[in-house]
């Protein structure tokens, strides 16, 4: 199987680069695993200071890849002649929530550059970074809001603020990368020729502090996130996506998308609301 990533080192930055360009860089348990060994291998290394993750292709995450999110739930979650076993779910969805964290977790700094797609999972993925930079070409979203899924970081409320977060979770609405940035969902935009040399230069230019005080510094910032309630969200958000899916309206999304096919499922799901793939 093809490696899902590739790394490299340089000037005190460990640079992860997702490399499913062709999927769009959708997640899998392969993906999953990948991406924690990187996170841990470059969090590790006495020579980066920095961990700057980017992508290849037309989308930085187009969140899960569904049918094998689908299938492995299944054999994963639910046993023969048996209803669904949550905490068997949330050990299951945690696995992947666990990766994710590692960028927030990590002791050293890490920064995310995003272009084009970064939705459903790809954001539960990316608001774990600590520094999220976007090309202005870039959107970000949850259309799982709208049925099928809560995001299990629950990183929202902290990244913008409550009402803005209920804003965008209960309608499930597309987030251009200027209003991600309005808004505070990310950091900042800038052209998309520019991504990679300007989150490469920041990067840079982070990795000049001592390693010590990178870290001490982050600790700091984290906490505050911490003592609000964090690790608590997250469980419930974890949770609650399993419950997402497994309501009446899940089932039935599940059952209509292996009917008709993931694709045409996505699109009578979000169509009336004109954004994402129906715009």
């Amino acid at each position: 199987m093809e490696p899902t990533l590739r790394t490299a080192v340089a000037d005190g930055v460990a640079t992860i680069t997702l490399c499913r360009a062709e999927e769009y860089n959708t997640i899998t348990p392969e993906l999953r695993d990948e991406l924690a060994a990187a996170i841990d291998a470059a969090d590790g290394d006495p020579a980066v200071r920095v961990i700057l993750l980017r992508a290849e292709g037309p989308a930085f995450c187009a969140g899960y890849q569904i049918d094998r999110l689908i299938d492995e739930q299944r054999a994963e979650t639910t046993a023969p002649d048996r209803v669904w076993d949550s905490a068997t779910d949330y050990r299951w969805m945690g696995r992947f929530v666990q990766t994710y964290l590692k960028l927030w977790y990590a002791a050293k700094p890490t920064i995310a550059a995003v272009q084009g797609w970064c939705i459903g999972g790809g954001t539960d993925l990316v608001l774990c970074a600590d520094l999220v930079i976007a090309g202005h070409g870039a959107s970000f979203g949850y259309p799982p809001a709208r049925v099928w899924g809560t995001p299990t970081t629950a990183m929202w409320v902290y990244r913008m603020g409550l009402e803005r977060a209920k804003r965008y979770l209960l309608t499930g609405d597309q987030i251009t990368a200027p209003e991600a940035e309005r808004i505070g969902l990310i950091l900042e935009t800038v052209p998309d020729e520019e991504l990679d040399r300007h989150t490469a230069d920041l990067a840079r230019r982070m990795a000049r502090l001592p390693a010590n005080q990178l870290q001490l510094h982050k600790l700091l910032c984290n906490q505050t996130v911490e003592n609000m309630g964090m690790a608590a969200s997250r469980t419930l958000g974890i949770l609650l996506d399993g419950v997402a899916r497994h309501t009446q309206e899940g089932l039935d999304f599940e059952a209509r998308a292996t009917a008709i096919g993931l694709r045409a499922a996505v699109r009578e799901r979000d169509d009336p609301f004109h954004d994402y793939g129906s715009r």
